[in-house]
């Protein structure tokens, strides 16, 4: 045992050694390449006394980035993201010439400019160097990751005892719809997923041929988005979750699903609802999501961002990322790359004259890369973290191809690039888990797909609020106006005035004007739009809306670029509204009628949609083809969700075999809440049978505190908070609900 602890020993200090060779090396190349930098005194040295000068700064940078480098960026964890990725090169920088000064007699100078390069230059390689020693030594690479993860269980006072229960990984592509994926697995885009399929091989998994994995596709909400989908599936309610951004009367407020405050509001009212924290509340981590899922390990979570000092953990997951320097810089020349990526695609595209097309200047090409490179690093560094840490459930969001599809589209090359990416990323935490103190199941999974499709403005050359506005006989802009759209809205206001005053159309108007409201609110949600007015307490209805604006309703629903409108009727309940007139009231919706193209289901979600208090005064879904899988989107966006119309309804979940199969052969998996009662029922399976650590007891309403559970054999359940079960007592209650 002796003479093993002297090897492993001596590998560690052969390692070191070579990283300090290979830098000394690096810096002495360097000094000879940039004219800026220099290693000798000003009247010369020898080669040998240069090659020690190198070696000493190498030294001296190397300890400062394992020793400083961590505590700066400890310090900077409350600058924003964007710019703390900025500040890596100047920061590594300052230590490279911190270290110079520390080298005797003064003999290393570098100006700033330089001084930055070259530190970039020695992170990459000293990164670079040790990871390929690591690697080719599976020994050594298998001992650091258990230091790493014995580190991690020590800081956070756990035992690493596991009771040999699996862990589970929820790794979410945002909105990488089903067939999306099944492109990608046909195309040899994604070689890992294929293995999993039995379609390909992954290199380290299923080379026998053989399927590891399921594919179940999942049929979204009328509101197919990351916020009504993550909420659902997180904390098993997204009730009263309209759109991606709605206006409230009540409150006077306009929630949007990726404002800071919004999401906290969000979750907490779906805790509320269900008396449960969420799904991730048994030794839980939450990586990169909108909400947190109950999860006591968080970065990058929204829900968490509008907490300030030290309740706000989320910023943490950059502390634990970039404190190695080799990473930051990594990430951040991946960033610039991007961001270089970015403008050679969308100038190529303007070049081949490529349609639909939407502008991607401006700060696009940096909010795309930090999408595609830092959020996905962060991400999938804390994830290999939290497995290395034996977590027992990790939910994880990858927002990349997301991001890309929306302005190059979903079936784009640009998009396809970024599949490739989230692939490795997938391959790789697939090979950090075999290193794991505990086996993990790795689910993935999406919350929407995406349609692809041009834009209610490009092609119409309005917006939908010009329309509206139209549509009410408010003033339009001049580009509106002249649109045939846009004409025929005032027109049709216009008459619809004059015959409510009993003027004939030909006399003159005297400027004379219906009493003027408050301006109607517009929002837009992919391809689908809300409208309120604001002046009207609670939800108006048709009647009250033609009373106001005669030509509104029908100049919508008789848009060609209009599917159909839901609002309240005061005679027939809540009716659909199609072209050339069709009215159906919302009990009576089949899958014929005017949601016939929108595919099976769309009849039951808009009937739910109907039912939420905060649903608007006009819902407006965009047209659909089916033979094209097209729709408009009412913001500037060629590959849009958010509504009812093609792939953007249609998510995937990816499992492993070893788990309960998510419905019948012949069932349906329809709506995010209906996905969480799935996850939990995964849960329960690897957590074992659970039982009550104090006596039996009715259950209770949702502000009361549960009763804590702990699993058979297993670690035990941490209380988060007041509001919070673990996953495998949510669920249980939440599949008696839903019976």
């Amino acid at each position: 045992m002796l003479q093993g602890r002297w090897r492993t020993t001596g590998r560690a200090l052969l390692r070191v050694i070579i990283v300090w060779l290979v830098s000394t090396l690096t810096l002495l190349v360097l000094a000879g390449i940039l004219p800026d930098f220099q290693l000798q005194s000003d009247v010369g040295d020898s080669a040998t006394r240069t090659a020690v000068t190198a070696a000493w700064g190498a030294g001296a940078f190397g300890l400062l980035s394992a020793l400083v480098w961590p505590l700066l960026v400890r310090a900077l964890l409350l600058v924003p993201a964007l710019i703390l990725g900025l500040l890596v090169f100047f920061l590594n920088g300052s230590l490279l010439l911190i270290a110079l000064w520390l080298i005797p007699d003064g003999r290393g100078a570098a100006n700033p400019e330089t001084a930055v390069v070259v530190a970039a230059v020695m992170s990459a390689v000293a990164s670079a160097t040790s990871t390929a020693l690591a690697v080719g030594d599976d020994g050594a690479y298998r001992r650091r990751l258990w230091r790493l993860a014995d580190r991690r269980r020590r800081r956070s006072g756990e035992d690493g005892s596991h009771g040999g229960q699996p862990g589970t990984v929820f790794l979410q592509l945002d909105g990488v719809g089903h067939q999306v994926l099944l492109d990608a697995v046909a195309d040899g885009v994604m070689p890992h997923v294929a293995g999993w399929l039995g379609s390909g091989r992954s290199g380290s998994m299923a080379d026998s041929g053989q399927p590891t994995h399921r594919l179940t596709p999942w049929r979204t909400d009328w509101s197919s988005q990351t916020g009504a989908s993550q909420l659902g599936i997180l904390h098993g309610s997204n009730h009263d979750i309209p759109a991606f951004r709605w206006y409230e009367k009540d409150s006077g407020r306009i929630m949007v699903s990726n404002r800071p405050a919004s999401a906290a509001e969000l979750q907490r009212r779906a805790i509320e609802r269900t008396g449960d924290g969420g799904l991730l509340t048994l030794d839980g981590a939450s990586r990169g999501n909108l909400f947190s899922g109950g999860a006591d390990q968080l970065a990058l979570v929204l829900s968490m961002a509008a907490r300030r000092g030290r309740a706000n953990r989320s910023r943490a997951g950059y502390f634990a990322y970039f404190s190695d320097p080799a990473n930051a810089v990594r990430t951040v020349v991946s960033f610039v790359a991007d961001v270089g990526r970015e403008i050679g695609q969308s100038t190529r595209a303007r070049l081949r004259g490529d349609r639909p097309r939407v502008g991607r200047g401006g700060l696009y090409p940096l909010i795309r890369a930090f999408a595609t490179v830092v959020e996905r690093d962060v991400v999938v560094a804390a994830v290999m973290g939290d497995m290395l840490a034996g977590r027992t459930a990790v939910y994880a969001d990858l927002v990349a191809y997301d991001e890309v599809a929306h302005h190059s589209g979903p079936h784009s090359r640009d998009a396809a690039r970024v599949l490739e990416r989230l692939d490795r990323s997938v391959g790789l935490i697939a090979k950090v888990a075999e290193h794991a103190p505990r086996t993990y199941r790795i689910v993935l999974l999406s919350d929407h797909g995406q349609s692809p499709g041009e834009t209610f403005e490009g092609r119409y050359g309005l917006t939908l609020k010009d329309l509206v506005r139209a549509g009410c006989g408010l003033p339009v802009s001049r580009k509106a106006e002249r649109t045939k759209s846009g004409a025929e809205a005032r027109d049709a206001a216009r008459h619809a005035v004059l015959s409510a005053l009993h003027r004939p159309m030909g006399e003159e108007d005297t400027g004379r004007k219906p009493a003027q409201d408050s301006e109607p609110i517009v929002l837009a949600s992919g391809n689908l739009a809300l409208i309120s007015f604001p002046e009207v307490r609670g939800r108006m209805s048709r009647e009250q809306i033609d009373r106001r604006h005669p030509a509104l309703l029908r100049t919508l629903a008789g848009h060609p670029g209009i599917g159909f409108l839901l609002v309240r009727s005061e005679r027939h309940g809540s009716v659909v509204l199609g072209p050339d007139g069709v009215e159906v009231p919302v009990a009576e919706l089949g899958d014929e009628g005017p949601l016939a193209a929108m595919g099976p289901g769309a009849a039951d979600a808009v009937r739910r949609t109907d039912t939420f208090p905060h649903v608007a005064d006009i819902m407006v879904n965009s047209m659909y083809d089916p033979a094209t899988g097209r729709v408009h989107a009412f913001e500037e966006q060629i590959g849009s969700h958010g509504g009812l119309g093609g792939e953007q309804s249609r998510a995937f979940l990816l499992s492993p075999l070893v788990l309960s199969a998510p419905v019948p052969d012949s069932g349906e998996l329809v709506g995010a809440e209906e996905v969480h009662r799935v996850l939990a029922r995964w849960l329960r399976e690897g957590s074992g049978p659970q039982v009550p650590l104090g006596p039996a007891a009715e259950p209770r309403p949702a502000e009361s505190r549960p009763v804590e559970l702990r699993p058979v054999d297993g670690p035990s359940a941490q209380a988060q908070s007041g509001d919070v079960r673990p996953a495998a007592a949510r669920s249980a209650e939440g599949e008696r609900n839903s019976a």
